[in-house]
């Protein structure tokens, strides 16, 4: 019984130190976000070295899109007309990025945000681990790509 109960305690006590995400924090998701993980329901996990596809965001007032975007090396993107319209709602203090194509809706929480790191949970419970994304630049000698 006291193991229960310490275990209990210990999860309590990391819970409560997750930071939670404010309303404020929510314009740190515009930009280019590269897939570093995907964490199954059952935790096994995929990781991804390499990355072809990045994912940008932009959002203002809650509303936006979310596009998939190819980094080429002299450091711009390769788009196309594809995209998914977002709404971010916050629903009991947790916020959801309500994605919608010309296909399907579907929701996504995010479990994390800041400068550096986007954890978002689909309906199948999968977690999406990113990290904040930079331009390549291999072919103008150093020079930072705009």
């Amino acid at each position: 019984m006291k193991k229960v109960l310490s275990f209990l305690l210990v999860l309590l006590v990391f819970s409560s130190c997750q930071k939670q995400i404010s309303a404020s924090d929510l314009s740190k998701i515009n930009g280019y976000w590269e897939i570093e993980k995907v964490v199954f329901d059952d935790g096994n996990e995929k990781q991804y070295t390499i990355n072809e596809v990045y994912d940008f965001f932009e959002v203002k007032d809650n509303k936006g899109f979310r596009k998939k975007v190819m980094p080429q090396l002299d450091g711009t993107f390769l788009v196309n007309d594809t995209y998914e319209t977002i709404v971010i709602e916050n629903r009991n203090g947790s916020y959801f990025i309500n994605c919608s194509t010309d296909f399907a809706k579907w929701k996504e929480e995010i479990i994390k945000l800041n400068d550096k790191e986007l954890v978002l949970r689909n309906p199948s419970k999968k977690e999406y681990h990113y990290k904040r994304a930079a331009a390549i630049n291999l072919l103008s000698h150093g020079k930072k790509a705009q």
